[in-house]
């Protein structure tokens, strides 16, 4: 309302009083903000279902962020693991199955005092084929613990993923709990062959 009351010289109040007079909804101040920042439209496309192994990645996503993701964040999308395999996964999931350009991820990585910064981030991006520039320039370094299983599980860190779009990450906590009751989503549903038949081939 701001930007047609400063394009159009008159006051916010006289904006106000047209829309309502025409019963003109107002979008909420987030709403406009997500609009300015993503002109083109969402910079996400949730892919129609269409194969059992599309089915398979998206139970996979879901399951993986269901355990795994951090759903306090209420404005992104952010996983971090210690897992290359399930890192892997989830990154399948999200540019597969959530249609977001590779370009646009990002990742954070958290190491322990005693591994070398440099020799965790080459390996990070040796395995999962993004550039340097994707990464955080600022590696977190938390004091080493006891050596062990727990141990040796992160050598390498822990990789956070994470996607700054909080109506993608609605979209997938709404998966999760539609999955957590049972509830059908039409996104599930598989397009192209009978299940059976698809099963079958």
């Amino acid at each position: 309302m701001q930007q047609v009351a400063s394009q159009l010289g008159c006051s916010v109040n006289k904006v106000v009083y047209w829309m309502d007079k025409y019963g003109m909804k107002r979008r909420s101040v987030s709403d406009a903000i997500y609009q300015l920042s993503n002109p083109n439209g969402d910079p996400f496309k949730i892919k129609k279902i269409a194969s059992i192994e599309d089915a398979y990645l998206l139970g996979l996503g879901i399951g993986i962020y269901w355990g795994e993701g951090n759903k306090r964040n209420k404005h992104s999308v952010r996983l971090g693991n210690t897992d290359p395999d399930l890192i892997a996964t989830f990154i399948r999931f999200l540019t597969e199955i959530c249609g977001i350009r590779p370009e646009k991820l990002r990742f954070g990585l958290q190491i322990f005092s005693d591994m070398d910064p440099e020799e965790a981030l080459n390996f990070w991006i040796e395995y999962t084929g993004f550039g340097r520039e994707q990464f955080h320039k600022a590696t977190i370094v938390t004091p080493a613990r006891s050596i062990g299983t727990y141990r040796e599980k992160t050598k390498h860190g822990v990789l956070t993923v994470h996607f700054h779009n909080y109506k993608l990450r609605d979209i997938i906590v709404s998966l999760c709990r539609d999955s957590s009751v049972g509830r059908a989503h039409p996104w599930w549903v598989v397009e192209s062959l009978p299940i059976e038949e698809e099963m079958t081939r």
